[in-house]
């Protein structure tokens, strides 16, 4: 090869991009494209004067391009506030929304048995003195119950119930590498809990008080509770029915999109938490509290309902922008 030629054929080619490497703060949509052209064909280059020639300043300058290139092309990445109003109006509200009717029978399916479980409870003195003494029960109705939302510094117990539904919620996810399974036994555990504490309120005329505590900060915990659970079978039952697309792509998709959810979830459950610590033992009038609670929860789902259904209508999934069309394989 005569170097000299292959130099002066395409010199301009090297120069061109250099300056795109220097530009790449401003660079057009094109001149994006023509970078990650040149760059490949540059880098071509690099290899054939590499096994053709023995100048060691031009190798060098080259080397030096096409890193310099390589470093914009590989590690260009949107503005963090883009990245940010991105997430909050698309990556989460989007992989919600997409996943409500999941999330709808999870509600329903958790809830129908809290009453079951209450009614069995609170209708049968065999199972209430199988749950503890009179005396037992007394001290959870009317003392337990009510103190268990005050006995601690406000501050210490947010982070403390924060901690713990996330936890919930994070388990719930994870559960998808093992396609959901374990997450209705993982719901059903909690349910039985709720229902076993009413069904015991209730058959001692505590309804109300129960009522009171649990609203304010329940309505919006309980509904992340749900998100999380929907999210994990869900992804679980993509690996099980992927529908027309290649299973490993779809679980790829949903899998980033389930990430989407976990992050979003944790400042849901701050939210709640922060409610639970600050309102739910509070002296304001429980209407008051319970307002609070309904609110919470109205601004939550017209969050997801208004940016979700935008973001569904205009094709989002949840993904991330750019995400890959099939998944590497080694």
């Amino acid at each position: 090869m005569d170097v000299d030629a292959f130099v002066l054929t395409h010199r301009g080619a090297w120069d061109r991009l250099e300056e795109l490497v220097k530009r790449r703060r401003s660079l057009t949509g094109a001149e994006v494209d023509e970078l990650v052209e040149l760059y490949q064909r540059v880098s071509t280059h690099l290899s054939m004067l590499r096994s053709a020639s023995s100048d060691s300043l031009l190798i060098g300058r080259l080397s030096s391009l096409v890193a310099r290139a390589r470093s914009v092309v590989t590690g260009a990445h949107a503005p963090l506030s883009r990245t940010f109003v991105r997430f909050w109006t698309v990556s989460f509200p989007v992989a919600a929304y997409r996943g409500r009717w999941w999330w709808l029978g999870t509600a329903l399916a958790f809830l129908a048995t809290v009453v079951v479980i209450a009614l069995w409870v609170a209708g049968n003195p065999e199972v209430q003195s199988a749950v503890g003494t009179p005396s037992d029960i007394d001290q959870l109705v009317n003392h337990d119950v009510a103190s268990y939302y005050s006995e601690h510094p406000a501050a210490a117990f947010a982070l403390q119930v924060w901690v713990n539904n996330a936890w919930v919620s994070a388990q719930c996810i994870a559960m998808a590498v093992v396609l959901g399974l374990p997450i209705p036994i993982v719901l059903f555990n909690n349910a039985a809990n709720v229902g076993l504490i009413a069904g015991l309120m209730f058959q001692a005329g505590k309804g109300g008080v129960l009522l009171g505590l649990l609203a304010p900060h329940g309505l919006l915990e309980l509904t992340a509770v749900f998100l999380a659970g929907a999210t994990g079978m869900r992804l679980g039952w993509s690996v099980i029915s992927p529908g027309d697309r290649p299973r490993g792509q779809v679980l790829a998709e949903q899998g980033r999109a389930v990430v989407a959810v976990a992050v979003g979830l944790v400042a849901v459950l701050l939210v709640s938490g922060l409610i639970e610590a600050l309102v739910t033992p509070s002296p304001l009038p429980t209407p008051v509290r319970v307002g609070i609670g309904v609110l919470a929860e109205l601004l939550f789902l017209g969050y997801i309902g208004y940016f979700g259904r935008r973001a569904a209508l205009a094709g989002e999934t949840g993904d991330i922008e750019d995400a890959p069309d099939v998944v590497p394989t080694a």
